[in-house]
């Protein structure tokens, strides 16, 4: 629908003015209707035709492509790789995109997805049809049906837009008092009593015959003329007309009504267009128009009925009605212009879907009287224990031909998962949701999805550093691109140069990475149930620990849990819950030194920045710009001892600045034109020091923590006025900076006293 930037806005009527409301809203509605071109005559149309053939002449796939393109794309780069991600995904109709809070639907990661889709799309198009079905395939809950369902959302708000305009038409026929004469049938209508019966008002009307395969108006053109017709309007648009549009077909019911009206009329054409109504439809999931999803159910997804039989059909003209009508009907005429989603496509009988393997080759179904011609792009979800029965099928080699598959695999990227949770699990507790509570939930998660990788498909270097990489490692490998510290420099450089390869080694395998492991689902219900626990007042990460220990004691009741656990710490449940709890106890001491005010959390980050730079220089044999006198001096020797002690560096440090400086220029030449940023270059070495820094202070802060909780929980009893106002201070930095609320930050450091603070006095 086109925009009106001047609008009345409804609202802005007096409040007790509510006629008045309703007036300024049908004066919208009927602005909106005329400006949008709802319903033209046959002429009308081919006016608006020729203005943009290629955008009108669009099929299924074509018009699904184009809404891919029309909102854009976004870079996205991950430790494993560059992607496409199109921001159809982000929904950004209802508000979402790139730094914007994610709607309710809208997809998370899963690029090389989307990249497939668009790739298959783009194929139909080149060939002028739908061609395949494309059927995403992967474990429970892997977004296969949030995908399907952000594509119809996509066409629904694409169709209300000028550039998505899509039309179908009607048959009309007029009432005796509105035309003089005869209504075309038995002898042409008197001249000049009217040109198109498009416009005439509903009382002038006594038969509507609706399209329900919703026919391109250009099919009313014999084949010969419109090819012709196309070629010479095609001939500047850069790309050729769809087979669809081409050599398209009236239906049954709209072919039996032009021949009958060309008979009464006694061949005039121009008479015959006159009963034709052009009219602009919209793509629509709740009235399953363009955009259907259909289940597993048993039966054929067409079918037809005789509608000159039906009663509500007896205004038609007598000499129509002694033609035999056929309506075709079911989710694949339905689906006509649009998407059809067979949900869980392979839980079906093969019989009853057989159909497909015809009609996807052909782009028609057959029924009792008639063939349809289909138009729509076909999708399927199916999960992979389906899929593995169904290639062991002998008719599987025959459908092969007819099928895109595109895996979908479950996440592995924690950072993703937890944006997942974030969006669309926390606003469902009704309670605070603690920091690091769906973190814990996304690492547990894509841990049990992790697969020790195969050192003998690479090189020696490579294969020794990834004989010894544990699950835990590889979680913050595809999440961050952090390369364990253990390694030496050339181990870590060969690791970070090829986590693609790593990402993607277990593509050919039939238990791929991302096949096996917990649910989001599953997931899911761990943080409602974790919400509901008596011990905590907020959704608490160590309630979320609890949940998952809970979740691995049904053994049998999930595949991943039942796998065995082998070197590395891959399939170790235990394993992981174990270094979970660490993580979760290093995040809460390391956020409670950085809120202390014991410990000024951007000194080492200075320091360390400070050093790189006398280093840099110490190497080049160059002297450093004094900041605040602007003189040149010798690199200072005392502030890089200083850091290397913070470092704990062993034996003479020339080495070690030698190396920090090669690594800083092979990091530039991997990042051209980015700025060495040190804090990415060395997050081990800074890490480092950090700990070094905070470990001097670890007796005061620990006496934060049992401050804190104190106040909390004791309301500060036999703390003075200075700890009561410094462990005040710290919480409401722990509220501003890492959204803590009063409660969860008291059970964070009642936890830290008890299990990293118990020894220090």
């Amino acid at each position: 629908m086109t925009d009106e930037k001047n609008e009345l806005q409804p609202g802005s009527i007096a409040n007790g003015d509510l006629s008045a409301e309703i007036r300024l809203v049908a004066e919208n509605v009927e602005r909106r209707f005329q400006t949008g071109r709802r319903v033209l005559s046959f002429a009308e149309y081919l006016d608006l035709f020729a203005t943009d053939p290629v955008r009108y002449a669009r099929d299924a796939s074509r018009y699904l492509r184009d809404v891919f393109d029309h909102y854009g794309t976004t870079k996205i780069e991950h430790p494993w790789g560059k992607f496409t991600r199109y921001n159809l995904f982000d929904m950004p109709w209802d508000g979402g995109g790139p730094g914007k809070p994610l709607p309710r639907g809208a997809l998370i990661g899963q690029e090389p997805v989307q990249e497939e889709i668009y790739r298959s799309l783009s194929n139909f198009a080149r060939e002028g049809r739908p061609s395949r079905l494309v059927l995403l395939h992967g474990p429970n809950g892997s977004a296969k049906s949030t995908i399907v369902g952000c594509l119809m959302r996509a066409l629904e708000h694409y169709s209300t837009l000028d550039v998505g305009a899509l039309y179908r038409f009607n048959w009309v026929f007029p009432s005796n008092k509105t035309v003089r004469g005869s209504l075309g049938f038995g002898k042409k209508a008197e001249s000049g009593t009217t040109d198109t019966f498009a416009h005439l008002a509903d009382d002038e009307i006594d038969a509507k015959l609706l399209v329900e395969v919703r026919d391109h108006p250009l099919f009313l053109f014999p084949l010969e003329e419109r090819k012709v017709l196309l070629e010479r309007l095609f001939s500047a648009a850069g790309e050729p007309p769809s087979d669809w549009i081409l050599r398209g077909q009236l239906s049954h019911k709209s072919q039996q009504v032009f021949e009958a009206l060309l008979s009464s009329y006694g061949g005039s054409y121009t008479e015959v267009l006159k009963h034709v109504q052009v009219e602009r439809y919209f793509i629509s999931q709740r009235y399953r128009t363009g955009a259907v999803t259909i289940g597993p159910q048993m039966s054929v997804d067409a079918g037809e009925r005789q509608i000159t039989a039906d009663r509500s059909l007896a205004a038609l003209p007598a000499s129509l009605q002694a033609v035999t009508l056929y309506e075709a009907k079911g989710e694949l005429i339905e689906a006509a212009g649009g998407l059809l989603e067979f949900s869980d496509l392979l839980k079906r009988p093969l019989d009853a879907f057989k159909y497909l393997q015809l009609s996807v080759e052909t782009g028609e179904v057959a029924l009792t009287q008639q063939n349809v011609q289909l138009n729509c792009v076909m999708m399927g979800s199916a999960n992979e224990l389906h899929l593995d029965a169904f290639r062991e099928h002998p008719e599987f080699a025959s459908f092969r031909g007819r099928l895109e598959l595109i895996r979908t695999p479950y996440l592995r990227s924690y950072i993703q998962e937890q944006t997942i949770y974030d969006a669309h699990v926390a606003p469902q507790v009704q309670c605070h949701v603690a920091p690091h509570a769906t973190m814990m939930a996304a690492m547990f998660a894509v841990l049990t999805r992790m697969r020790k990788p195969n050192p003998d498909r690479y090189g020696r270097q490579l294969g020794a550093a990834l004989s010894s990489l544990s699950a835990v490692e590889k979680l913050d490998l595809y999440a961050t691109g952090r390369i364990p510290e253990r390694l030496d420099t050339d181990a870590q450089k060969t690791l970070r140069a090829n986590v693609p390869d790593v990402f993607d080694e277990s593509d050919p395998y039939p238990i791929y990475e991302g096949r096996i492991g917990a649910s989001p689902r599953e997931m899911r219900v761990v943080l409602l149930d974790a919400a509901q626990s008596p011990k905590y007042k907020c959704l608490s990460p160590i309630a979320v620990l609890e949940e998952i220990e809970n979740l691995c004691q049904r053994r049998g009741e999930f595949e991943w849990l039942q796998q065995e656990a082998i070197a590395g710490g891959y399939h170790d449940v235990r394993a992981f819950q174990e270094a979970l709890h660490g993580r979760l106890l290093d995040s809460w001491e390391h956020e409670l030194y950085s809120t202390s005010g014991l410990v000024d959390d951007e000194r080492y980050a200075e320091l360390f920045e400070r050093y790189i730079q006398h280093v840099s220089m110490w190497v080049k044999k160059e002297r450093v710009r004094n900041r605040v006198t602007g003189d040149y001096e010798e690199p200072d020797e005392k502030v890089m001892r200083e850091v290397e002690r913070l470092l704990d560096v062993k034996g003479e440090p020339q080495e070690m600045r030698k190396q920090m400086i090669s690594a800083i220029a092979a990091w530039a030449i991997d990042h051209p034109g980015q700025k060495v940023e040190p804090s990415i270059v060395f997050p081990h070495h800074l890490k480092r020091m950090r700990d070094s820094i905070f470990g001097e202070r670890r007796p005061a802060v620990a006496q934060r923590a049992r401050d804190i909780e104190r106040l909390v929980r004791d309301e500060g009893a036999g703390l003075d006025d200075t700890r009561k106002r410094n462990s005040e201070t710290t919480i409401e930095r722990l509220i501003a900076r890492f959204g803590y609320c009063r409660e969860c930050a008291a059970d964070a450091m009642s936890v830290l006293v008890r299990r990293r603070f118990g020894d220090v006095s």
